[in-house]
């Protein structure tokens, strides 16, 4: 060829798109999973299909299916409809086509459509631009996100939207996309002549975690691989499923959701589960601290005294992280997490904070007992009606009892604490009674002195 030669090189056949773009579903009978949503009769089903789409938010993890059903919605509405990704797109792209929506609707009477892929990745302000439009029903906004649109998407928006959750995908919706890839000529790997076995397409799924991209590309991969003998079989998903990546994002939805998991199988007492969430953290790359701080909190609020130990070893844990750091210090939370697990539970600590001093009443500090002889005891009264709030003393002497009176903290009305703590009543012979009910006030020893008695007898 000449270095002045000015026709144009042959065209190359364009590369394939992947596997897992070529099977999208191409109409709503084709959707595999979310019958809850999409089966005929269904509401969101009925709105499509009579194109009565109201603004929605689809909610889910990756691969379920959110910018599929957008897609299916684009291709039976008679609406005009326009899709963009919140990754590429600013204020500039949304504007036009806030524009666009409204010339539409005024020159054609035509609504228009707008799905917005990862919606989430939109600040508060880009949100905001969408609303006029959607109120004025210039546009339906279809929105999809991974995270929870509660935090993510701006509530004026999300109270013009209807949320879907869409949840992942089971093992038999997962097999029946594979199934349907390998069989399919026109868009899958038919002409291929590939077959798998059952165990080794329920191995797939399993690795895909209820994501069907995961699960197709997995596929394809598989087939790559098996080019000669066109068979996949069990040792082979094995070999390829080798160091999956694990769901998770340090500081999005599945953050929460796997800490809460945590918390949950600790305070169920489960310790195989907690130690299967605390694994699924440390090894999708979770700041361990972040765990050994979640343990100590734990040991505080769900066990408190019921176990004291539990937070010595919380404690402990955290410093062996810190001094032998990762991955050696993986043990050392996983064995802190049993210990949680397995321990008594007690959340009297927590609820006795938060009944005592956030949110309830502001009592005044009464008069302390002058230090003094014991014989101006005597002279002291306690109004009718309240306690002697004093710390915990193991001697039940008449004498220590007096000095501790001394030392006491202060009084409070008596209807804020009868019943909820470990009282003892002073008759006016010195003689005490005592009941003793479970409280988050047990902690303290509570003294009700009647009306116009001045102390213990001699």
């Amino acid at each position: 060829m000449s270095l002045f030669d000015d026709r144009e090189p042959e065209a190359k056949k364009a590369a394939p798109a992947p596997l897992a773009e070529r099977m999208r579903p191409r109409t709503l009978d084709e959707f595999v999973g979310q019958e809850k949503l999409i089966s005929p009769g269904r509401p969101l089903r009925l709105a499509i299909d009579r194109d009565q789409l109201q603004s929605i938010i689809l909610w889910g993890p990756p691969g379920t299916g959110k910018t599929t059903l957008a897609r299916l919605i684009a291709s039976v509405t008679r609406a005009h409809f326009i899709s963009f990704s919140a990754v590429l797109s600013g204020i500039k792209e949304i504007r036009a086509v806030m524009t666009e929506a409204e010339e539409a609707r005024r020159r054609l009477g035509r609504r228009t459509i707008l799905f917005i892929d990862e919606i989430h990745r939109f600040n508060k302000a880009q949100q905001d631009a969408f609303l006029p439009r959607v109120e004025a029903g210039d546009i339906v906004l279809i929105g999809a996100t991974t995270e929870n649109p509660s935090f993510e998407v701006n509530s004026a928006l999300l109270s013009r939207s209807k949320v879907y959750l869409l949840k992942g995908l089971d093992v038999d919706d997962v097999m029946t996309i594979l199934r349907r890839a390998l069989s399919d000529r026109e868009r899958g790997l038919g002409k291929l002549g590939m077959t798998a076995d059952d165990e080794a397409l329920a191995g797939i799924a399993r690795y895909a975690n209820g994501d069907a991209r995961v699960a197709l590309n997995m596929l394809e991969t598989a087939a790559a691989a098996a080019a000669d003998s066109h068979r996949i079989d069990v040792t082979l998903v094995s070999e390829l499923a080798q160091n999956r990546a694990l769901l998770y994002d340090k500081s999005g939805e599945e953050h929460y959701n796997l800490i809460s998991a945590l918390h949950k199988s600790m305070r169920n007492s489960d310790p195989d589960a907690a130690v299967y969430w605390l694994a699924r953290m440390v090894e999708a790359g979770e700041d361990p601290l972040y765990i050994a701080r979640r343990l100590v909190r734990f040991a505080s609020e769900d066990i408190g005294n019921a176990d004291p130990r539990a937070l010595s070893i919380a404690i402990a844990a955290k410093d062996a992280v810190h001094f032998i750091g990762m991955p050696e210090g993986n043990t050392a939370l996983a064995q802190a997490a049993i210990y949680m697990a397995v321990a008594a539970k007690s959340n009297a600590v927590y609820r006795a904070y938060l009944e005592t001093l956030p949110g309830g009443p502001s009592y005044t500090v009464l008069d302390q007992v002058d230090e003094g002889p014991a014989d101006e005891f005597a002279q002291v009264r306690v109004p009718a009606g309240h306690v002697f709030v004093m710390g915990d003393n193991r001697d039940d002497s008449l004498d220590s009892r007096f000095a501790a009176f001394q030392r006491g903290i202060g009084m409070v009305p008596t209807e804020n604490l009868i019943g909820r703590a470990s009282l003892t009543f002073w008759s006016t012979d010195g003689r005490a009674s005592w009941f003793k009910p479970w409280t988050w006030f047990s902690a303290l020893r509570v003294h009700r002195i009647g009306n116009g008695y001045t102390g213990p007898a001699e």
